[in-house]
């Protein structure tokens, strides 16, 4: 927690975060996983924290099966370590590594945000997200449905208060800094932008920032998001990155088959688990 405070306390100079683990609330350690980033500038000079992502896994409910939701939750990076993609690797490699411990089962991803530069990096790196101005972006029922339980359960997670809306059309959750998060409320300029101009437009538009207005997206992890993360860190020319890929294509033609063969009680996606007598 003294590293987590840290990087919170360089990051947030003058307000505190009231919400979550940073909050005091050591019960949200429960359901939570926690990656930290250390620096340290020789081999033997003590390890300084520079970033940490808290990743919650939300309980819900699909198809009248009890589930998990991995929230993409808060991350933080060290204003002097900014710049190195750190953002990147503790959102895509925690879910892929939380994916591939799952034995590859497909996995629904949940974010909050306001930022441009956050909700772009969302949309490009999972499978199915919603909301997006990408023009394959649309509301199924799924979505609808772990919203509704996110926003009705769930909303300690990402510190928004009961008084917040949600408006189910457009997936934007109105008046959300209210329940411990207010220190991370951001005017449209202060938010920091996406690469691509089609993101920061989105979030103009969808947002209100004088209000205090998210994107709550949802999505999911699975093979080929996991694959196209793989390929953005480590390019297919790269050693690491053809290794990798070799091991992603074993892995759905092979392996998956034969996990899924010997898992025959299990729900996996669309596979329905067998009756057992």
């Amino acid at each position: 927690m003294a590293d987590l405070r840290r990087v919170a306390s360089l990051t947030l100079t003058d307000e505190e975060l009231a919400y979550g683990v940073l909050g005091g609330d050591r019960e949200r350690l429960d359901n939570c996983v926690i990656t930290v980033v250390y620096q340290s500038d020789t081999p033997k000079a003590p390890r300084i924290p520079v970033a940490f992502n808290v990743l919650s896994l939300l309980d819900v409910e699909l198809a009248n099966r009890p589930t998990q939701v991995m929230h993409l939750g808060l991350v933080m990076v060290d204003p002097n370590a900014r710049g190195r993609g750190f953002s990147a690797m503790l959102y895509g490699l925690t879910c892929v590594l939380m994916f591939l411990t799952g034995q590859g089962r497909p996995m629904w991803i949940s974010n909050v945000t306001q930022v441009p530069a956050v909700a772009g990096m969302v949309a490009e790196t999972f499978t199915d997200v919603f909301p997006s101005p990408r023009p394959d972006a649309r509301r199924s029922f799924d979505h609808l449905s772990l919203g509704r339980q996110i926003m009705a359960k769930h909303r300690a997670a990402f510190g928004v208060g009961n008084e917040a809306g949600f408006d189910e059309g457009r997936f934007v959750i109105t008046n959300a800094y209210t329940g411990g998060s207010d220190a991370l409320k951001k005017t449209f300029e202060q938010a920091a932008p996406h690469r691509k101009q089609k993101y920061n437009d989105f979030c103009r538009q969808q947002l209100d920032y004088d209000r205090g207005d998210d994107l709550i997206q949802i999505g999911r992890i699975d093979m080929a998001a996991a694959g196209q993360y793989l390929r953005k860190v480590a390019p297919p020319t790269t050693a690491m990155g053809l290794t990798g890929l070799i091991l992603l294509l074993g892995a759905r033609m092979a392996i998956l088959p034969l996990i899924y063969w010997l898992s025959p009680n299990r729900a996996w996606g669309v596979l329905r688990p067998a009756k057992m007598s």
